[in-house]
């Protein structure tokens, strides 16, 4: 007659799955404690899926969009960190929150591979059910490009309706980018930053300068004397990289998904952000590069 196995204190017989959560000692009542659930408030983040159309795919679409918002706040969050940091010549700091920032892009890189695999038939399925709302429309998408210098003062106007939201996105308009900040930092360690780029209207985009790329040429040509400089410029780098991959993977997934049809907010859709390809964040850290 075989032996019996050995069993814990509760009868779970050893190097079961339930010997092992005892002999961990894992707690197992949150009658009187906080839980994972109750940390991350996952009844609402959990419960916030609301799709309007009977198809199964809704579910992909709403999880997609959702989770890229939440990825944005944390960029956000970073990006705002790491822009006081740059002002406040506190570059260790901000190369740390920069790359983390790139990596979160790298993320939503990955995020339109999922949303890829929606047909063409299955998005037109739920279509009719957005009624006017895009991505277009993403609050924290604008703080985004506004932080990154894309400066457009007609991007306010979709959150017009929610003053609340508006203040926030005009906050962001207002204020130095972080390529501004970045040349005034270059400025702050004696090299020669036009004084209009230093002390401008910060609603207005970056006009490309050739004094500018002769500053950052200085950093690159002598890397040893300017080494944080020179790793802040290959930061904005690796930042726009990641960025543009952003916008291209999108294109690319409006294109399969949609084809040429216009936007649910109105725009031409894929024709619009084709456009926006072209769109350059940080133009003398790029255009030196041909001159090295």
């Amino acid at each position: 007659m075989p032996a019996t196995p050995p069993v814990t204190s509760v009868g779970a017989p050893v190097g079961t799955p339930a010997a092992i959560v005892e002999e961990e000692r894992a707690q197992l009542d949150f009658s009187r404690s906080m839980s994972y659930g109750d940390y991350l408030h996952l009844d609402e983040v959990l419960g916030a899926q609301h799709p309007l159309s009977p198809a199964h795919d809704e579910m992909l679409f709403i999880v997609q969009h959702q989770t890229s918002e939440l990825w944005m706040k944390l960029m956000l969050h970073e990006l705002h960190a790491a822009i006081r940091c740059v002002a406040a010549d506190d570059l260790s700091a901000a190369f740390k929150m920069l790359a983390r920032v790139s990596r979160i892009m790298e993320q939503l890189v990955h995020a339109w591979d999922v949303l890829a695999t929606m047909t063409p038939p299955e998005y037109q399925a739920i279509r009719p059910y957005l009624g006017p709302s895009s991505g277009f429309q993403s609050w924290q998408y604008r703080c985004i490009e506004f932080a990154l210098g894309n400066k457009n003062p007609l991007m306010l106007k979709p959150h017009e309706h929610r003053p609340d939201l508006l203040a926030t996105v005009q906050a962001a308009y207002a204020a130095p980018s972080l390529y501004d900040e970045a040349l005034r930092l270059l400025a702050r360690r004696g090299l020669a930053i036009p004084a209009d780029c230093l002390l401008r209207d910060w609603t207005q985009r970056h006009v490309e300068s050739e004094t500018v790329e002769q500053a950052w040429l200085a950093v690159y040509r002598d890397p040893q004397r300017w080494f944080d400089l020179y790793q802040l410029g290959e930061e904005l780098t690796d930042l726009e990289d990641a960025f543009r991959l952003w916008r291209f993977r999108h294109v690319s997934t409006v294109e399969r998904v949609i084809g040429f049809k216009r936007g649910t907010g109105g725009t031409g859709g894929t024709s619009y952000l084709r456009k926006m390809l072209d769109v350059v964040l940080f133009p003398e850290i790029w255009g030196l590069r041909t001159r090295l």
